[in-house]
């Protein structure tokens, strides 16, 4: 299995590349006011608005830093209805991938109640990696409101 990495402050993380749409530069993104943490905002893929999160606001509570490692992975988030909407993640230093089998990875055994998205962890020459499961990223009430206001924006 392909993951893409990235980072989080000075730690390692992945995600599963079969999630990723694909992986931009970091773009200009539109500030939606009063957004819930970790939304970055909106921005323009083929014709069609798509929500961004920052994963370093999300997890860290500081933006990431624009550099030139800094990607935007558009990756398929599942919309509750049985289909998937695109959504933009800010991830910092995501440049390398790496291949392991999910049974690679073990419970980390902390519970992060505050970041159900945080999954098992592998051990590597880069230290321990934790998986980030895309589909735990947003509560089912941010996600609503997320996907809600990008139809609007496209249709008005």
């Amino acid at each position: 299995m392909l993951f893409i990495l990235f980072q989080l402050g000075g730690d390692c993380y992945a995600l599963d590349a079969a999630q990723v749409a694909e992986v931009l530069p970091l773009v200009q993104v539109k500030k939606i006011p009063r957004a819930p943490v970790g939304v970055a905002g909106v921005f323009t893929y083929h014709g069609a608005p798509v929500p961004v999160l920052d994963l370093s606001e999300l997890a860290l509570g500081r933006p990431a830093r624009e550099r030139l490692s800094t990607r935007l992975l558009l990756v398929y988030y599942p919309d509750g209805a049985g289909g998937r909407r695109l959504l933009g993640l800010i991830a910092e230093k995501a440049t390398e991938t790496m291949r392991r089998e999910p049974g690679d990875f073990t419970a980390s055994g902390v519970r992060g109640d505050g970041a159900p998205y945080l999954g098992p962890v592998v051990d590597d020459v880069r230290g321990l990696i934790q998986w980030v499961e895309v589909g735990k990223l947003l509560p089912a009430t941010v996600s609503e409101a997320l996907f809600r206001q990008a139809e609007e924006e496209n249709a008005g």
